[in-house]
């Protein structure tokens, strides 16, 4: 049983984490805050923008101002999980999904009450609309008869050369073990995560399993353009 957890709101820098900063100024409260909210036990909104560590706190919540030189969010995390060494498992949660509903949460912890030795998990979500498939801004996810991962897409996964199949997506919400976390920022990004700009893949490369749940819930791209028209 794990003493302590931590929820991670990834509202990071970049041109589309500034938009979204943009986008929640005239808002009672900014999105990563409400998101925040959610979560049960500690929470933590990751960032390197001055301005959203700056809204966070002013909110009352924790926040962790990082370096701006991670590579990708999961090397963002090590930085949390060094920053917080009393807490052994770290959900991440991307500040582009704040209507991620807390049972999904629940879900995604679940696999790690069973197997303290598991290194990440994530969900998957049947996509049957074309469009949705066709969209790379929803990662895909091929996994075996046991439910781990065998490879991460943005592009439609499986080619349907033969029969059509059943795709399915996969949440940037993923929980990590702190250990394997301070791990995975020592290990070199590799040649299928620079061809994919998937970072999953670099667990997978180093042979390292990937728990994948399946949820039904609407893929991060509908709910990014649920979003844009609220």
């Amino acid at each position: 049983m794990r003493d302590s957890g931590a929820l991670r709101v990834d509202a990071s820098a970049g041109q589309a984490a500034r938009r979204r900063l943009r986008q929640t100024a005239d808002l009672p409260r900014p999105r990563s805050v409400r998101t925040a909210r959610k979560s049960p036990e500690k929470v933590i909104v990751a960032t390197d923008d001055q301005r959203i560590y700056d809204v966070v706190r002013a909110e009352g919540g924790e926040a962790l101002l990082t370096r701006a030189d991670h590579p990708t969010g999961t090397d963002r995390l090590a930085e949390v999980a060094e920053a917080y060494p009393e807490v052994d498992l770290i959900v991440n949660v991307q500040g582009d999904e704040p209507l991620i509903e807390p049972a999904v949460i629940d879900d995604l912890i679940a696999p790690f009450e069973m197997d303290e030795n598991l290194p990440m998990a994530t969900v998957m979500v049947r996509m049957d609309d074309a469009a949705e498939q066709l969209n790379p801004n929803n990662v895909k996810v091929i996994v075996d008869k046991l439910g781990y991962a065998l490879y991460f897409r943005a592009r439609s996964c499986p080619y349907p050369r033969a029969a059509a199949g059943p795709v399915y997506a996969t949440s940037a919400s993923t929980p990590i073990g702190a250990t394997f976390l301070l791990r995975y920022a020592r290990l070199e990004p590799t040649p299928l995560e620079r061809a994919e700009s998937l970072e999953q893949l670099r667990a997978l490369e180093n042979g390292y399993g990937i728990r994948v749940l399946k949820q039904t819930a609407a893929s991060s791209a509908s709910i990014r353009r649920k979003i844009s028209r609220s």
